[in-house]
């Protein structure tokens, strides 16, 4: 493993000493608590008498929590400073654009988390120190958790390991562990109620509107506990249409970005004397007469698809949450947990487009469909087929847009017993658990469209007449589609997912013997996982008849049976120089059986030390081992198509890039493809059985300064500095190359190795991209997180909390077949934005109180992203950089144009008043976030709304109220 030294920005450190920032450890209670009796902090399974220990550790209270004016933890998290860009429900794609190589599925409707960019599949998420179980919206078996199951009403605060900890819990946790601790020992009852919505005033439905409610109660005795809570959130939804910034395919291009599939419809092909016809009807449909009621088709035909989208997808979740703790003895108690949550939510895309033609790109049976001469509607007097034919495209707008409902239910279960017992002088803490976790989804999709039944209605008239059911087709003009031929070619698409989990644990952790520095600390366990899921598409998308995407089922499992052994030993203690030094040492192995026959062992370790030389100062290391094995889906998914939107190198003008496609693919049609126009290259996605474990060598080191000298001061009550940098490599890392990439280096790279597996038909456009999940090289990154934390004293006029936490990428960047991508960060650019990772990120937090009023302002912050800003229409008059939407054209070459996504800025607000009523206490609260109505950046290459919705907030100002009753 290399070392380094990450960069700091000396000009912060100005910045730093006025600013004035928080809490000392956002949760003050613990602190205090740590103080009188041992904790388990998340990081290490054994018991401290303090918080600080010695890995970065960020706590979000209940009361941050509530601040915040968020309905759901997913929204809290993603916007932490070292949160990278996460599935939510800004997303609107439920598989229409196709379904990723990873076998997940595309997650309609859920939330995750994702850390250090690493991607959310390698973050591990716990619920009181446990697994929780895996999402599944209905597209395939996720290897991520959906965080939306797990309800903000339930949550007691949320400690977030900023390090990877596979040795202490195993496979997932490289780039960082997530536990959210639920809230206990409570003897009353709380109501909670918030609404809000987009625009001036929180009151239009369709435009974001968001309702939440929760009830929860607790009551004690002396041997008993026990604590209930109902919660359900409404979130409405928001059309794409509805933001100036949303309603075409791409912000500031007219309609030039839509699609070649037209309510009209397009069609190009070779006529008896050889002419290429590029050809769409004028208007109505009916009996056309071709040439006379058709025109050239060019790019102001497209279709504005964008009108249909989402901007916000709506998602109603409900929840019913309880907890059980009964002392059987003095040192024995029983204790469980259960918990349901129901999500319902919804996506919507454009009609489905018909796409048939040899020229199709779908991989399937769109591309054999022919347009025969008998058609009592095909108006070109010839039978269009393989040896004229290129591509047709047909948008049936009298089917209305594509709907995707999801219904996803949530089911887990923990129970165990824990206790204590004494051995000599010392004490021992033992637990034996058993936790069992379902997440079901189906999804049902309508205005899907049967390609087989389309090739029999546009085929001979003969063949159709054959069949009872069919109904000859006509896609010849705008309206030309009835009732009747939409009743045959459709179909209602039905689809289920489902993640199981079932987990048994025993731990055992105390004191050993004791040195002269202290008493040397253990914890030893045993864990056995039991992990399966499947995928079932419905029969008409698994038999490839579907014009939309084809998807093939996924079922497997995989058991792991894993030991672990962590100490705590006391070097130094009470010294000159040594208030404290400590070494941590922890190894863990893991066996993994798949029902895939495949096997595996791996052993971890992790070595950290912890050097105190006062109370002021604490330096901190840790080297760790890492790994992740693969997932249900990326070892078992089968097949399925994935609709990337890339710019085809091929298509251009410049001769050294014609003749390198020619190498390639042999003779191609260059005017043909220009008038393809195509803006989607369809991937083939599957997983693979042969996929070995990923594996991670991760450094941290850091420092927390905490300063005396405003001991006796009438104005400071706690200052601490912490700065961490980190530093992880990854290899074998499990993803599939990256398309457009890939198609790059073939191409512009003159690398062979990347041309495999993609083809051409007719030496026009790309028919097959094998798209295959890989274990493909490495990935690393590195930075430094830099936290400022300050507390006044209560003054005349109140206490004032002030935190500044910030994230620095010093490089991120991936190894592929060899080849090194180069920095995946502010200071590059990339053709997948989905990858960008800002170089520097923010939050600046200042809460004020006083009495019975409250305010806090949050200042959120993200440095420029650079894209390469390019397309299919690069060299004419309708480019990005002709059109001024590249901030660095250059219009020799629009393939070396770039474009700018500036640095952003957003500004929450909230003011809150407390008062009694009838006996209770009452909290009142009004904020908003992006007061300043900050628009998102700007994306050329984003498939979807002109904007990165895992960086960036939608467009628009956020109102809302909330308030909480309790006695």
């Amino acid at each position: 493993m290399k070392t380094y030294l990450p960069y700091f920005k000396v000009g912060l450190i100005p910045l730093v000493l006025s600013s004035a920032l928080s809490i000392s450890y956002s949760n003050s209670a613990i602190a205090e608590e740590a103080k009188e009796e041992r904790l388990v902090v998340t990081g290490s399974k054994i018991r401290r008498s303090e918080v600080v220990g010695n890995s970065p550790i960020q706590i979000l209270s209940r009361e941050d929590i509530e601040k915040t004016g968020l309905t759901s933890v997913a929204d809290i998290l993603q916007r932490m400073s070292s949160s990278g860009a996460a599935l939510n429900t800004r997303f609107n794609s439920s598989g229409n654009f196709g379904m990723p190589s990873d076998g997940g599925g595309v997650g309609a409707g859920a939330a995750e988390v994702d850390m250090r960019h690493l991607g959310s599949k390698r973050v591990l998420i716990l619920v009181d120190g446990k697994r929780w179980v895996n999402g599944s919206s209905a597209s395939g078996v996720s290897s991520a958790v959906d965080v939306n199951t797990i309800p903000l009403a339930i949550v007691d605060r949320i400690e977030v390991l900023e390090d990877g900890a596979s040795t202490i819990y195993g496979s997932d946790a490289i780039a960082g562990v997530i536990n959210i601790i639920t809230r206990t020992d409570i003897d009353s009852w709380q109501l909670n109620a918030s609404y809000g919505g987009f625009g001036n005033t929180p009151v239009s439905l369709d435009d974001g509107f968001t309702s939440s409610f929760d009830f929860f109660a607790g009551a004690q005795g002396e041997r008993h506990n026990v604590v209930m809570s109902i919660s359900h959130v409404n979130q409405n939804v928001v059309y794409s249409q509805n933001r100036s910034t949303a309603d075409l395919p791409l912000f500031g291009t007219g309609n030039t970005r839509g699609s070649s599939a037209t309510p009209f419809g397009r069609f190009l092909f070779t006529d008896a004397n050889g002419n290429t016809v590029n050809t769409t009807p004028n208007g109505l449909g009916g009996s056309l007469n071709f040439p006379d009621d058709f025109h050239d088709f060019t790019n102001d035909d497209r279709f504005n698809y964008a009108a249909f989208n989402l901007y916000v997808t709506p998602s109603e979740r409900t929840n019913i949450f309880s907890r059980i703790r009964y002392d059987m003895s003095t040192d024995v108690t029983f204790y469980a947990m259960t918990l349901y949550n129901n999500r319902k939510s919804r996506n919507q895309a454009a009609p489905e487009p018909i796409f048939i033609g040899p020229e199709a790109g779908t991989g399937g049976i769109a591309d054999t469909v022919s347009i025969d001469i008998t058609n009592p509607y095909n108006p070109f007097g010839l039978t269009l087929d393989e040896n004229n034919f290129v591509f047709a495209g047909r948008r049936p707008i009298e089917a209305g847009p594509r709907s995707y409902r999801q219904n996803v239910d949530t089911s887990y279960i923990a129970t165990g017993f824990e206790g204590s017992f004494d051995s000599g002088d010392n004490a021992y803490y033992w637990d034996v658990n058993f936790a069992w976790g379902k997440n079901r989804g189906s999804q049902i999709k309508t205005g899907a469209l049967n390609a087989a039944r389309i090739k029999l209605a546009l085929g001979p008239v003969a063949d159709c007449n054959a069949d009872p059911l069919c109904v000859p087709l006509n896609i010849f003009g705008y309206g030309s589609i009835t009732q009747d031929m939409l009743d045959y070619i459709s179909f209602t698409q039905k689809d289920f997912s489902e993640n199981n989990t079932q987990i048994f644990s025993a731990n055992i952790n105390g004191d050993l013997f004791e040195l002269p520095a202290g008493y040397v600390g253990f914890a030893a366990g045993m864990e056995h996982r039991k992990r399966s899921g499947f995928f079932q598409p419905d029969a008409v998308a698994a038999s490839g008849e579907t014009m939309g995407i084809p998807a093939s089922p996924t079922d497997g499992g995989f058991t792991v049976d894993e030991y672990f052994l962590e100490t705590n030993i006391p070097l130094l203690s009470d010294v000159a120089g040594a208030e404290k030094l400590e070494l941590s040492l922890a190894v863990r192995k893991s066996e993994y059986a798949s029902t895939a026959g495949s096997r595996f062992e791996k052993t971890t370790s992790k070595y950290g030390i912890l050097w105190r030389p006062n109370e002021q100062l604490t330096f901190r290391a840790n080297v760790s081992e890492g790994f992740r094995a693969p997932s249900i889906g990326e070892l078992f998914a089968t097949g399925a198509r994935n609709d990337t939107s890339i710019t085809d190198p091929c298509n251009t003008t410049d001769a050294n890039v014609r003749t390198r496609c020619e190498q390639i693919w042999g003779t191609m049609d260059f005017s043909a493809l220009a008038a393809l126009g195509q803006t989607q290259i369809s991937v083939l996605t599957s997983g693979n059985h042969n996929l070995q474990p990923e594996e991670s060598d991760s450094v941290n080191w850091g420092v927390v300064y905490s300063p005396d000298w405003f001991d006796n001061s009438q104005t400071i009550s706690a200052l601490t500095f912490e700065f961490t940098a980190y530093d992880i490599e990854m290899e074998e890392a499990i993803q599939p190359i990256d398309a457009a990439d890939q198609l790059n280096r073939c191409v512009g790279g003159n690398n062979d190795d990347f041309c495999v597996g993609i083809d051409r038909a007719n030496g026009i456009s790309i028919t097959n991209f094998d798209n295959s999940l890989r274990n493909i090289g490495g990935i690393e990154t590195a930075g430094t997180d830099f936290k400022v934390m300050l507390s006044t004293q209560e003054l005349e006029w109140g206490r004032l909390n002030v935190t500044w936490k910030n994230t620095f990428v010093e490089h991120y960047r991936t190894e592929v077949l060899g080849v090194n991508s180069g920095d995946i960060d502010g200071t590059e650019f990339g053709s997948n934005p989905d990858r960008a990772v800002p170089e520097w990120k923010f939050d600046l937090a200042l809460d004020w109180t006083h009495g019975d009023w409250s305010a806090n302002t949050t200042v959120r912050y993200l440095s420029k992203i650079y894209e390469r800003c390019s397309d299919f229409l690069d060299g004419t008059p309708n480019s990005l950089a002709n059109l001024g939407l590249c901030s660095d054209p250059d219009l020799n070459n629009n393939a070396n144009s770039v474009n700018v996504m500036d640095e952003t800025y957003y500004v929450d607000v909230q003011v809150g008043y407390s008062s009694e009523l009838f006996g209770a206490k009452i909290d009142y609260a009004i904020g908003a976030r992006n007061l300043f109505e900050q628009d998102p950046p700007l994306c050329t290459q984003c498939d979807l709304n002109s904007y990165l919705p895992g960086l960036y907030d939608p467009q628009g100002r956020y109102w809302y109220l909330k308030f909480t009753m309790r006695p």
